[in-house]
């Protein structure tokens, strides 16, 4: 890797935790607690992309984050990738933790990933595994590399014809048995990874290019083509609770979709012929425009009455009105 480039802040012992917040909940409060409990932890900068008024003050409130909870707020919603990037340039750790507002750390997990990096040859970044609330390995929490033949195996779920074949591998790795320990693997979840500070700016961070999805995926690759090592690390499993914040599901289905096609133009455009990108972006862009499609039926009924409610409402404001004038 070359030498990291001016990143606009002191370095020192210790790790700065990072998350990015957008109308995330109670969770958040959550998540800032157990990292207080991290004794390696001299820093949490939490990056406002936006939350309720007074959500930003519990979490500030306890006694633990006082001195170390920093909050980088007013740039409005600025995306995941530059939100993280604008954390890691505030950082004064060494190493970065970056955890998901609603992912909570085990306690003493810091300071394993820490161990365990240092147990491997450098430059690396560590990813925790990230259990679902009844303990199982969530979805996502290690992965093969992405690419469109990848992507287009998932999608028309070619892997039920031959689920042992190189060719129709799945993408993630939930269902296959969990490591005994830690593994070097193409992709971790952003949702939780540990890298040192250097290492991270070396690559230039997270592309900002992205606004949310894959910018994890595309740090991986970029941190591997540098000559990083990516692992991933079973003895630290972090609670992650999918969906805490409260955004527009199809709005969030939209942002995933326009990533991934950036990432295949990015890095696949000359490995990969023309019509066959073509071919995978129309699939994602069909499977998009059919859970818009589905979503828009479910939700009709509940529009229709709402509207039919208000319409009423309306007729009897009117009527009232009418009344309380020809009475005069």
């Amino acid at each position: 890797m070359s030498p990291a480039a001016e990143i606009g802040s002191v370095t020192e012992k210790g790790v700065t935790a990072v998350i990015v917040s957008y109308f995330t909940g109670p969770v958040l409060a959550r998540a800032i607690e157990a990292l207080c409990r991290q004794s390696d932890v001299i820093q949490i900068i939490l990056v406002d992309n936006g939350n309720w008024p007074g959500a930003l003050d519990e979490c500030s409130s306890g006694e633990a984050a006082n001195g170390r909870l920093e909050i980088i707020t007013g740039h409005g919603n600025v995306g995941f990738a530059t939100a993280c990037n604008i954390g890691a340039r505030a950082a004064r750790g060494e190493w970065l933790v970056f955890v998901n507002p609603d992912a909570v750390m085990p306690d003493g997990g810091v300071g394993r990933l820490i161990r365990d990096t240092l147990s491997v040859s450098p430059p690396a970044v560590m990813g925790a595994m990230l259990v679902d609330p009844d303990g199982k390995e969530q979805r996502g929490s290690r992965r093969r590399a992405l690419t469109p033949g990848s992507a287009f195996v998932e999608m028309t779920k070619l892997y039920r014809l031959a689920p042992n074949h190189p060719y129709f591998k799945r993408f993630n790795l939930h269902e296959e048995k969990a490591p005994d320990e830690v593994v070097a693997v193409p992709v971790i979840s952003g949702a939780c990874f540990l890298v040192r500070k250097a290492d991270y700016f070396a690559v230039g961070g997270m592309d900002e290019q992205y606004f949310l999805h894959v910018e994890d995926v595309d740090f991986c690759l970029r941190f591997a083509k540098a000559g990083g090592g990516v692992y991933f690390n079973p003895h630290v499993r972090v609670l992650h609770y999918k969906g805490s914040s409260r955004v527009n599901p199809m709005q969030v289905e939209m942002r995933k979709a326009t990533s991934i096609n950036r990432f295949f133009r990015a890095h696949f455009s000359d490995a990969y012929p023309a019509p066959f990108l073509w071919l995978v972006t129309g699939i994602l862009w069909g499977a998009f425009a059919m859970k818009a499609l589905a979503r828009g039926i479910v939700r009709a009924p509940s529009i229709i009455s709402l509207r039919i409610r208000k319409g009423r409402r309306g007729l009897q404001r009117a009527a009232a009105l009418l009344g309380r004038r020809s009475s005069r």
